[in-house]
């Protein structure tokens, strides 16, 4: 008779790493799955995206014809490509807990059987893949519509700035998801008040130089300005990868610093919401 047992390596107990890096991988599924749940939102919301950067582009095509205009529109676009993606990071992130909450899964992620830091960590890989896609969509939408050239762009170098600003905006995110686990509502709010004051301080559409002076100090502290900066400088005029590669450190280890900070404080926020009953609630 045939041996029914279960082969030896299917029987092998996980790693604890091996149990969390499935943890990371089943949330990045869920979360593509509740994606195709709302495919017709998808739809419309990455037709404004692209919709939203073409008008801004258009705005470039006012200037006089010649190179003067194909930079600006070239700038406009890079600011509205670079600001959709950064966007969707600290959106995925920051709102994570809000969603959880409406879909009425908060719950069963909170009490699955993994750490805290692979459900953040799931949410960070869900947020980069979902904002790379949404960006090369609404690059590929800009490229067929305007006509511009882009012949000195040193895309290395951009790709490279890219990256980098990838952690510290996962870590801004990380920050600002205790919100939401603090107040509902007004934690909600608050998110989208930082996400506003980032878009204002950080030269998404101009020159920082131009913002009045009152203010103009705190554009230094949004790693999206760094991020406009030294990509539209790549882009426009071909920085090359070694030029931006002591800013993609800094960026690097600004978000080193960022995400540790904002998982100690969401593992604080967590106890307290939980300790006096403000994190159960769905709609």
């Amino acid at each position: 008779m045939a041996s029914t047992d279960v082969p030896a390596a299917r029987r092998r107990p996980l790693s604890t790493l091996e149990r969390e890096l499935r943890g990371v991988w089943a949330l990045v599924r869920r979360n593509f799955h509740l994606i195709r749940r709302y495919l017709g939102w998808e739809i419309v919301f990455l037709f404004y995206n692209v919709v939203n950067t073409l008008t801004i582009g258009l705005i470039g095509l006012a200037l006089p014809a010649g190179a003067a205009r194909n930079r600006e529109v070239v700038y406009l676009a890079i600011g509205a490509l670079l600001w959709n993606f950064l966007s969707i990071l600290f959106q995925e992130v920051s709102n994570s807990v809000q969603w959880e909450r409406w879909e009425g899964t908060i719950e069963y992620s909170f009490m699955a059987p993994i750490h805290r830091l692979t459900y953040l960590l799931g949410v960070c890989v869900w947020a980069v893949l979902y904002g790379l896609v949404r960006t090369l969509v609404v690059l590929v939408g800009v490229a067929l519509f305007f006509h511009v050239s882009i012949a000195r762009a040193d895309l290395a170098g951009a790709g490279l700035v890219l990256l980098a600003s990838s952690v510290p905006f996962i870590g801004l995110g990380l920050v600002a998801a205790i919100l939401p686990l603090l107040s509902t509502e007004r934690g909600a709010q608050a998110t989208q008040v930082i996400q506003g004051v980032l878009l204002l301080i950080s030269g998404v559409y101009y020159p920082v130089a131009v913002l009045p002076g009152w203010i103009s100090w705190a554009s230094v502290l949004s790693p999206a300005t760094y991020t406009l900066e030294y990509v539209r400088n790549a882009v426009l005029n071909g920085a090359s990868v070694s030029a931006v590669l002591p800013i993609s450190g800094v960026l690097l280890l600004w978000g080193l610093v960022l995400i540790p900070v904002g998982l100690g404080l969401f593992m604080l926020a967590e106890r307290h919401a939980l300790r006096v009953g403000a994190l159960k609630r769905n709609g």
